[in-house]
C-alpha cells in the first residue's frame, strides 16, 4: 500500500481519502487491506456509466453496509458524443472536477471516503483523476489491486514475461500506426481499453505480424470469461473489459517445423551505426521473431541475446558465403535475420543475400530487407545538416572495384558540386585511399570546405570533429571513420557554447552553372 500525507491533512475535521484497488474482478481476489480499507470508510464512492450498474460497487457489493454512505459518481458520457462546449474532454474534465467537490466536503467534514477502483487505482483507473486533485488536500492511501493484466496471464495459464524480456503495455485508444510500431519492436504486450478499437488493434497485430501469437482475455475472473485466440474472436462481440495479450517468447523461438516443403524466410536488418537507440521498431521486431540470427559477430554483438535463437557469426569477409547459409537456413523452415550495420542496402548485406537469392535453389524462399540509419545520416546529423541539398555516396575501398573507378567517380562528383559521403575511408591495410581522395577533391574544391570526421558515431569512441579540406589528415582516419565532404555551398558556424555545426542550405545559386 502506499501513503499520502496532504499538505492540509492535519486541519481539524480533515477526513481520509482511500484508494481501494478491487482486482479484477472476483470478489475473492481482493486484498486483505481493500476488505479492511472499506470496513473504515464512511463514504464509498464508485464510477459508473449512465445505466447506473457499477462493475467496482458489484465487486465490493458484499462488505458494503447499510450506514455507509454511497456516493456514484456517473459518467456524463463514455463513449456517446456530446454537446458540451469543450467537447468530449471538456465534459470530463468538469464531471472530475464536480466529483472531487462532493468527495472533499466529505473529506472537510472529517469522513473517510474510500473510492473504488477495479484493478489497480493508480493503474489506468478512474480513481486517478480523484487522487490529482485530492491527494495534496488531505491524507491519502492507495490499496494496490491485481490488475487485469495480471489476472489476464493467470487465465491464459501463461508466463506473461520473463528473464530480460520488458513487458509492454498499450492502451488500445493509440493510433493504429503507433500500435503497429510499438507491437512489432515490443517483447511481452498486453493492449488494454478493447471494445470498439478491438478491429483496429487485430489490424495493428496482423500488420506487425503478431497476430497469431496474440491471445484474448475477456471479463478475467468475471462471469462470462471468455478466452481464445485474438484471430478467432468476432469483433462486434469484443467489450471494453477485455485484453489482448502477447505472452512470453521465452523458449518459443525455433519451434517452427523445418521442412523444404515449407520454408522459412529470410529478413536482412541493419542494426545503425551502433547499439540499440538505433534499431527501428520494425527491425526490433524481425529480430525477436527470427529463429537464427546470421551476421559478422561484431553486428551480432549489438543484438540482445534471447533465450532459443541460435547466432551464427563469422568474418566480415564472406558475405556470399553467409547470404547462401542464411538462404539454406530458409529453406529448411527457418526464419532468419540476416544482420548488418547501418543500412542493410548501403554497402552492406542485402546486395550478397538478394544475389544469393537469385539462385534457382532459392526462388521459394521470401526475402525481406528492412532500412536502417546509415553511418552517412548518423554522421550528418551529429554535425549539423550538410547533407541538405544534392549528394552523393561513395565507397573508397578497393577491394571490390580498381581504385580508378574510385577517382573517376571522385571527379564527376566533385566537378558536379555534390557534397560526397565517404565510406571505407581507410582501414589497416588501406592507408593511402585518404591522401589521394583529398588531391581530387582539391582540383575542384576551395582549401577551406568543411569536412566531417566522425568516428564510431553511435559507439563509446564517438567523435566527431569539422576540419578544412586542405588540412584533412589521412592519419586521424580509419576502418570506423565516415567523410562527409562539403560542397561550394556547405558553410560552417560555432553556437553560443563553441560548438561548430555545418549545414548545406536548400537553395542553390542561379547562374552557377552547377546544381
Amino acid at each position: 500500500m502506499t501513503s499520502t500525507e496532504g499538505a492540509g491533512g492535519n486541519g481539524a475535521g480533515s477526513g481520509r481519502l482511500l484508494g481501494v484497488g478491487l482486482g479484477p474482478g472476483d470478489p475473492s481476489l481482493m486484498t486483505v487491506r481493500a476488505v479492511e480499507a472499506i470496513a473504515e470508510a464512511d463514504v464509498v464512492a464508485y464510477h459508473s456509466a449512465r445505466h447506473g450498474r457499477s462493475i467496482a460497487r458489484s465487486i465490493a457489493a458484499r462488505h458494503l453496509r447499510a450506514d455507509h454512505i454511497e456516493e456514484a459518481l456517473v459518467y456524463p458520457v463514455t463513449t456517446e458524443s456530446t454537446d458540451h462546449p469543450g467537447g468530449y474532454r471538456g465534459a470530463l474534465e468538469e464531471f472530475y472536477a464536480e466529483a472531487a467537490a462532493r468527495l472533499a466536503a466529505h473529506l472537510d467534514a472529517g469522513r473517510t471516503v474510500a473510492v473504488l477502483a477495479e484493478g489497480d487505482p493508480l493503474f489506468y483507473g478512474s480513481y486517478m483523476h480523484m487522487h490529482k486533485r485530492l491527494a495534496h488536500r488531505y491524507p491519502t492511501e492507495v490499496i494496490p489491486g491485481i490488475t487485469s493484466v495480471s489476472a489476464a496471464a493467470a487465465r491464459l495459464g501463461t508466463p506473461l514475461s520473463e528473464a530480460e524480456e520488458a513487458l509492454t503495455v498499450l492502451p488500445g485508444t493509440l493510433p493504429e500506426e503507433e500500435l503497429t510500431a510499438r507491437l512489432a519492436s515490443s517483447d511481452a504486450v498486453a493492449v488494454m481499453k478493447l471494445g470498439r478499437t478491438f478491429p483496429k488493434v487485430r489490424r495493428a497485430l496482423e500488420r506487425s505480424g503478431r497476430l497469431a501469437e496474440a491471445r484474448y482475455v475477456e471479463r478475467a475472473t468475471m462471469e462470462g470469461e471468455r478466452t481464445g485466440r485474438v484471430a478467432d474472436v468476432d469483433p462486434d462481440s469484443v467489450p471494453y473489459f477485455s485484453v489482448a495479450v502477447l505472452p512470453s517468447k521465452v523458449g518459443k523461438a525455433g519451434a517452427a517445423p523445418a521442412t523444404e516443403d515449407s520454408p522459412g524466410e529470410v529478413v536482412v536488418v541493419g542494426t545503425g551505426p551502433a547499439g540499440p537507440l538505433w534499431l527501428t521498431p520494425e527491425t526490433r521486431g524481425a529480430l525477436a521473431a527470427a529463429d537464427d540470427l546470421v551476421g559478422y559477430t561484431t553486428y551480432l554483438d549489438r543484438v540482445p541475446r534471447r533465450d532459443g535463437q541460435r547466432r551464427h557469426g563469422s568474418d566480415n569477409r564472406v558475405e556470399a558465403e553467409r547470404a547462401e547459409f542464411a538462404l539454406e537456413l530458409a529453406r529448411r523452415g527457418r526464419r532468419v535475420a540476416v544482420v548488418s550495420g547501418g543500412d542493410p542496402g548501403v554497402f552492406a548485406m542485402a546486395t550478397a543475400v538478394l544475389e544469393a537469392a537469385a539462385q534457382d535453389a532459392y526462388a521459394d524462399v521470401p526475402v525481406r530487407v528492412l532500412p536502417g540509419v546509415t553511418a552517412a545520416n548518423a554522421a550528418a546529423a551529429r554535425a549539423g545538416a550538410p547533407l541538405g541539398h544534392d549528394y552523393a555516396v561513395l565507397s573508397l575501398s578497393d577491394r571490390l572495384k580498381p581504385w580508378e573507378v574510385i577517382a573517376e567517380r571522385l571527379r564527376a562528383a566533385a566537378a558536379a558540386d555534390l557534397v560526397l559521403a565517404l565510406y571505407n575511408p581507410g582501414s589497416r591495410s588501406r592507408t593511402w585511399q585518404v591522401g589521394k581522395a583529398r588531391e581530387v577533391l582539391l582540383e575542384h574544391r576551395a582549401p577551406d570546405t568543411p569536412v566531417v570526421l566522425a568516428r564510431d558515431v553511435g559507439g563509446d569512441g564517438e567523435r566527431v570533429r569539422i576540419v578544412p579540406l586542405a588540412e584533412l589528415d589521412p592519419a586521424q582516419v580509419d576502418m570506423r571513420t565516415l567523410l562527409i565532404v562539403g560542397s561550394s555551398q556547405t558553410q560552417a558556424a560555432y553556437r553560443p557554447d563553441g560548438t561548430e555545426y555545418v549545414w548545406t542550405p536548400r537553395r542553390y545559386p542561379e547562374g552557377e552553372g552547377r546544381a
